[in-house]
C-alpha cells in the first residue's frame, strides 16, 4: 500500500514539476517575439486492479504541445505581407510626392520667369540686357529638368538598391528555414509524441519574417519539414535544400534589374511584381509609378525645347540670320538613337531610332516592336493594341494611328522574333541644354510682315504662319519680288478669289477676274480660309500666309489688299511676342494642355497616388493589428493565467511532496511493526 502510494506521489510530484517549468517557460518568453505559449498535457495513469478493484497509480505529462492556431496564424502572415506591401509603397510615393512639390514647383516658376522676361524682349527687342536675362533664365529652366532627371535616377537606383538588399535577405531567411528543417527531421524520432517547440517557433518567426518582404505559403509533410512558397507558387524552400533569390541587369534596360530564383543547378526569372509584400511594392514604384512620371517630366522637357525651338526657327537674331535653336533639338542622333533600346538576346543587326513628328501627339506609354519573320508588328505596352508596321527595308514607319514619332531604320537588317523598346521620351530631360550662350541670338524679329490697305472695310485678313526659313522669306520678298501684293475679293456669292503679285509699284494687278501675271490664286468659301506657301514651287515653302474672314470689299469684284515685305529690324519684336504667346497655348497631350497645366496634372496626380497610398496603408496596419491581436489572444503568454498556473502547480508539487511524505511514515510504521 505504502509503495503504491508512493510512486502515486512521486508521479504528482514529477508531473507538477514539468507544469511548474512550462509554465516557467511560458513567463521568460512572455516578451520574446513569435512565442507560442506552450502547455503540459497531463493524464493519469492506468489504475492497478488489485481485491477486485482499480485503484489510481497516480499520473504523467504525456506531451508538451504549443498553443498553436493554424488559422489565426495564417490570417496573421496574410495581413503582415498585405501592410509590408502599403507601407513600403507609401513611403516610397511619399518621398516622390515631396520630390514633386518642390521641383515641380522650381519647374513652374522657371517657366513662369523665361516668359516674364520674353516679354521684356518684346517690349525692347534691341536691349541686350532683357535677351541675356531671358537666356539665363532658360538655363535655369534647363537645368531644373536636368536637376529633377537626376532626383528620378537617384529614386530608381535607391529602389534597386533596396530591391537587392531585400532579394540577400530572403535568400538567408531560405538558408536558416532549411536548417530548421534539417534540424526536425534529424531530431524527429515517430515512436514519441513530443514536438521540438521553440524549433518550431523559430521557424514561423523565419517565415514571419519573410512575409513581410513577399507573399508566403507553406506545407508541412508529415516528418514536419515545411515546404515554402513565395509569390505566386515560387518554391524557395524545398525541403532541406534551400532556394535564393538574385539580381541581375535588366535587357535591355539594364537600370531594370530583374529577379531570378537560383537553385543548385538552375536558374529561372521571377515576376517579382507577382510576390506580393514589400519586394513588389519596390518593383511597382520603380517600374509603374516612378517610370510613368519620369516619362511624363520628359515628355514635357521636349514639348518646352521643341515648341521654342520651333518659334526661334520662325523669326530672325540681331545677325539678321535665322534663330538657331534655344535648346538641344528633340530630334538629335543621340536622342533618336536613345530611345531604341534593343535586348541583348537579338541576333539581327539592325540599328534604329525614333524621329519625332508632332509632339503634340506623343504619348507616355512605351511601345514593343517585334519583327515576326515578315513584318515589324509594334505593341502599345499600356493597352495592349497591336498594329503592322509593314516589312522590312521601307526605312521609316509611321504608325497609326499616329503616335507622333517614326521608327526609322539606320542599318542592318533584324532577324525573326528580334524586338526592340521604343521609348519615345527618353533622356529628353536628362539632355536638355541651352545652345547658344549670346543674347543676340534670340530670334525675336519677324522675317516679313503684313501691311492692310487704308482702303479695307470688310474683316478679311491675311497672316504670316509656318516660317520655315526667314530668311529665304525676306529674300523672295525684298530681292526676287518688290514686296507681294495680295488681294482678294468676292468674285460670286459666297465665293472669294485670292491673287498674289509682285508689289512692284510699275506692274498694276489687273482688274478682277483676271489672274495674268499673278504669282499664286485660287478660291476658298465663306467660313473657310486659304493657305498660300511662299515661294508656291518650294518644298516646303519659306513661309505660309493664311487668308481668312470674308474680305469683301465695296462694290462688285472690289478688292481687299494686303501688301507683305521685308519686316527684319532690331526694334521688331513681333516673333518673341509669338515665342511669349506659346506659355498659353495647349501642346501637350494632343494639344490640351499648357506647359504649366502638364506640370500641375502630373504633380496633383502623384499627390494623389500619395495620398491614396497613405489609407490603404493605414488600412492594412489596422488589419493586420486585429489579426495579431486574434492570433496573441489564442497562442500569446497572458501573465495573469500564467501566474494563476504557478500558484496552482506549486501547491500540487507541495500536495505530492505531502503524499510521499505520508507514503514514507507509513513504510516506516511498517517496519516498526514487523521487527
Amino acid at each position: 500500500m505504502s509503495v503504491s502510494l508512493y510512486n502515486t506521489g512521486v508521479s504528482g510530484l514529477l508531473a507538477a514539476q514539468q507544469q511548474l517549468a512550462t509554465t516557467g517557460h511560458n513567463i521568460a518568453n512572455v516578451n520574446t517575439e513569435g512565442f507560442n505559449r506552450q502547455r503540459a498535457e497531463q493524464n493519469s495513469s492506468v489504475g492497478v486492479y488489485s481485491g477486485g478493484n482499480f485503484t489510481g497509480s497516480g499520473t504523467y505529462v504525456s506531451d508538451i504541445t504549443r498553443i498553436y492556431n493554424q488559422f489565426t496564424y495564417k490570417e496573421q502572415l496574410y495581413n503582415q505581407s498585405n501592410l509590408g506591401n502599403a507601407e513600403t509603397l507609401r513611403k516610397d510615393l511619399d518621398q516622390l510626392n515631396d520630390i514633386m512639390s518642390i521641383s515641380g514647383s522650381a519647374i513652374n516658376n522657371s517657366i513662369n520667369k523665361f516668359y516674364q522676361t520674353m516679354n521684356g524682349v518684346v517690349d525692347n527687342p534691341s536691349d541686350l540686357g532683357l535677351r541675356s536675362i531671358a537666356l539665363n533664365q532658360a538655363e535655369i529652366l534647363a537645368s531644373d529638368f536636368r536637376s529633377l532627371n537626376e532626383n528620378f535616377d537617384q529614386l530608381e537606383k535607391s529602389a534597386n538598391g533596396e530591391i537587392a538588399q531585400m532579394a540577400d535577405k530572403i535568400s538567408q531567411i531560405s538558408v536558416e528555414l532549411a536548417k530548421i528543417n534539417e534540424q526536425i527531421l534529424q531530431g524527429r524520432d515517430l515512436t514519441l509524441n513530443g514536438q521540438p517547440n521553440d524549433l518550431l517557433d523559430a521557424r514561423d518567426r523565419l517565415v514571419n519574417e519573410l512575409g513581410e518582404f513577399t507573399s508566403v505559403n507553406t506545407i508541412v509533410d508529415a516528418n514536419g519539414v515545411m515546404t515554402v512558397m513565395i509569390g505566386s507558387g515560387a518554391t524557395l524552400v524545398a525541403g532541406i535544400t534551400p532556394l535564393s533569390l538574385s539580381i541581375r541587369a535588366g535587357d535591355p534596360d539594364p537600370k531594370a534589374t530583374e529577379l531570378r530564383l537560383v537553385g543548385p543547378n538552375s536558374s529561372v526569372a521571377i515576376n517579382g511584381s507577382a510576390l506580393g509584400g514589400a519586394l513588389a511594392a519596390k518593383i511597382e514604384f520603380r517600374d509603374d509609378h516612378l517610370s510613368q512620371l519620369s516619362r511624363e517630366i520628359n515628355r514635357m522637357a521636349m514639348a518646352i525645347a521643341q515648341t521654342l525651338n520651333q518659334s526661334q526657327s520662325e523669326g530672325l537674331d540681331l545677325n539678321a540670320q535665322q534663330g538657331s535653336n534655344l535648346f538641344t533639338d528633340i530630334n538629335s542622333t543621340a536622342l533618336q538613337a536613345g530611345r531604341v533600346l534593343s535586348p541583348s538576346t537579338n541576333s539581327g543587326n539592325l540599328a534604329a531610332s525614333v524621329n519625332i513628328t508632332d509632339i503634340s501627339k506623343v504619348p507616355t506609354d512605351e511601345f514593343e516592336i517585334r519583327y515576326d519573320g515578315a513584318n515589324y508588328m509594334m505593341t502599345n505596352m499600356n493597352d495592349g493594341s497591336v498594329q503592322n508596321l509593314g516589312p522590312p527595308g521601307s526605312g521609316t514607319y509611321t504608325p497609326n494611328p499616329d503616335y507622333g514619332f517614326e521608327f526609322t531604320e539606320l542599318s542592318g537588317s533584324p532577324s525573326t522574333d528580334d524586338s526592340y523598346l521604343i521609348r519615345p521620351t527618353e533622356n529628353s530631360a536628362a539632355l536638355m541644354k541651352v545652345t547658344f550662350t549670346d543674347g543676340k541670338g534670340i530670334a525675336a524679329s519677324s522675317a516679313v510682315g503684313v501691311t492692310s490697305s487704308a482702303n479695307n472695310v470688310s474683316d478679311g485678313n491675311v497672316n504670316i504662319i509656318n516660317v520655315t526659313d526667314p530668311t529665304a522669306a525676306r529674300l523672295y520678298t525684298d530681292t526676287t519680288n518688290s514686296g507681294l501684293l495680295v488681294d482678294v475679293y468676292e468674285s460670286s456669292a459666297g465665293v472669294f478669289s485670292y491673287r498674289v503679285y509682285d508689289a512692284d509699284p510699275l506692274s498694276t494687278p489687273p482688274t478682277p477676274p483676271s489672274v495674268v501675271g499673278a504669282i499664286a490664286s485660287g478660291t476658298f468659301l465663306a467660313g473657310n480660309s486659304a493657305v498660300v506657301g511662299m515661294p508656291p514651287a518650294a518644298t516646303p515653302p519659306a513661309f505660309q500666309i493664311e487668308i481668312t474672314g470674308q474680305p469683301k470689299g465695296q462694290g462688285a469684284l472690289a478688292p481687299e489688299e494686303f501688301t507683305i515685305g521685308d519686316a527684319f529690324g532690331i526694334g521688331n519684336g513681333k516673333n518673341a511676342t509669338l515665342m511669349a504667346l506659346t506659355q498659353e497655348q495647349g501642346v501637350v497631350n494632343n494639344g490640351k494642355e499648357t506647359f504649366s497645366q502638364s506640370l500641375a496634372i502630373s504633380t496633383s496626380d502623384v499627390g494623389g497616388k500619395a495620398s491614396s497610398a497613405e489609407l490603404v496603408s493605414d488600412t492594412a496596419e489596422a488589419l493586420y493589428t486585429q489579426a495579431y491581436n486574434r492570433n496573441q489572444a489564442i497562442s500569446g503568454v497572458n501573465l495573469d493565467e500564467e501566474a494563476a498556473n504557478l500558484m496552482k502547480f506549486q501547491q500540487a508539487y507541495q500536495a505530492a511532496s505531502r503524499i510521499i511524505s505520508i507514503a514514507n511514515t507509513i513504510f516506516d510504521t511498517l517496519l516498526q511493526a514487523s521487527r
